[in-house]
């Protein structure tokens, strides 16, 4: 058996390429008609039983000893100790990345707005800040402390009251690991509250409210398939971001950069998971060989190779298009999540982008830098979602009220309007409120 990583290939010179490119991707969001169940028997549940369900179902699936809900939650004391306790360079880098990623995000808020007509009208858009969210923080085969700042900061930023976070870990066990650096990234964040609870349980304490555990306008941050289902089920008693798959990558190269940079910016995604796709789309065929090369002699330094190994196997592969024109249409077609153009001046090819999540620019920009300390969120549409959502941000943590304010004058001018639109529609008691503010009408 061959040690060498057998990824697909494709080129646009094959009659078959479309299809063959569509089996590839195959991204339809199939929810498991005995997982929904589970999630909507859980949901239930903790609707219906509240603090007991949550520590039922943290003692059945995330090792929970406890008795209490208020056992799970892990105090600001708790949190602001987690971070003193730090190394320097680790407590450090996250405080870069948490400035960066708030001085990016300053950038997005969005102002209020108003403008007056010549009768004296007045309209425009009020924006406010939602007033209570819930960021899940996966914790599963990974802790991803990085997580904690890319959801709750841009919530911050927005100006939301209280930012409730709900984490699969464990205090007590990981207070020297994983868990602490997810605490510590909490306490930067300016997290309020934080609960170490997770799957569908940790959803539906958030959109129904426990004695615990409040109640959120709106839950935001990807996680299993279970998570994933519970938020579809639950949209609508809250707001959620997006419905998040398995991470992607596509690249885009012309053949100039070193190929151990790509294979290495392959493997960043591919070690999520093995679901993670990883695709590289460039107009030489040689460089095509020379990327699967280094995959082959870089794959065994790895150490999560394993799952590297399954994910570019089963859901990677290497593309061959003609010109870059070609590559791009072809990158539409994907939608990816992150898509690297690693390519001579990428900013004249930045007008050919219609979807993807987020666009890494140049040769020195890995996505590895976005997942981490870039600014922009790196919470992102997958599964050709980019085809109509955006990127986690400020704007996801605001609303939006029309303003109408209309002068006497205003009134009578768009009254008659509005009553010959309501008398067509057969709504008597429209036409007439709008034609009483008419002077002489009542």
């Amino acid at each position: 058996m061959t040690d060498n990583v057998v990824m697909t290939r494709l080129s646009t010179e094959q009659a078959d390429f479309s299809e063959a490119l569509d089996a590839l991707l195959d991204r339809r969001m199939i929810e498991d008609p005995q997982t929904s169940k589970i999630v909507a028997d859980i949901l239930h549940d903790v609707r219906s039983r509240g603090d007991d369900a949550v520590v039922d179902y943290s003692r059945r699936f995330d090792r929970f000893t406890g008795s209490l809900v208020s056992e799970l939650e892990v105090s600001k004391a708790q949190m602001q100790a987690s971070l003193d306790s730090l190394d320097a360079s680790l407590a450090d880098a996250l405080h870069t990345a948490a400035e960066r990623i708030r001085h990016y995000h300053e950038h997005q808020k969005q102002p209020s707005w108003q403008y007056e007509e010549d009768d004296g009208s007045v309209y425009g858009q009020y924006v406010v800040a939602l007033e209570r969210v819930g960021i899940y923080v996966p914790g599963g085969k990974a802790n991803y402390p990085s997580s904690m700042l890319m959801n709750a900061i841009p919530a911050k930023v927005a100006g939301v009251d209280e930012v409730i976070a709900v984490v699969p870990t464990h205090y007590g066990d990981d207070a020297g690991g994983a868990g602490r650096l997810i605490f510590a990234a909490a306490a930067i964040a300016g997290v309020d509250r934080l609960f170490t609870i997770g799957g569908a349980q940790a959803i539906a304490a958030l959109a129904f409210g426990t004695d615990t555990i409040p109640r959120v306008d709106k839950i935001v941050g990807p996680g299993n398939v279970y998570v994933t289902a519970a938020k579809k089920q639950v949209f609508g008693e809250v707001g959620i971001d997006m419905i998040a798959g398995p991470s992607e990558l596509t690249v885009v190269c012309d053949g100039k950069t070193d190929p151990d940079w790509i294979a290495m910016d392959l493997f960043s995604q591919a070690e999520h998971d093995e679901q993670a796709q990883s695709l590289l789309i460039s107009t030489d065929k040689e460089f095509l060989d020379q990327v699967a090369a280094s995959i082959d002699r870089l794959l065994p330094t790895m150490e999560r190779r394993d799952i590297i190994r399954s994910s570019l196997q089963n859901r990677g592969a290497l593309i061959f298009a003609p010109d870059l024109d070609a590559a791009m249409r072809i990158s539409n077609q994907i939608a990816p999540e992150h898509l690297e153009l690693s390519v001579a001046e990428p900013e004249l090819w930045l007008e050919k982008v219609r979807h993807a999540g987020a666009i890494f620019l140049g040769r020195h920009t890995p996505e590895a830098l976005g997942d981490y300390c870039a600014g922009p969120c790196h919470v992102l549409p997958t599964s050709g979602t980019a085809r109509f959502f955006s990127p986690l941000g400020v704007y996801d943590f605001q609303k939006r009220s029309s303003i109408i304010n209309c002068s006497p004058a205003g009134a009578a001018r768009l009254a008659p309007v509005a009553e010959t639109l309501a008398q067509n529609e057969h709504l008597q008691a429209h036409a007439l409120s709008a034609a009483w503010r008419i002077p002489g009408r009542k």
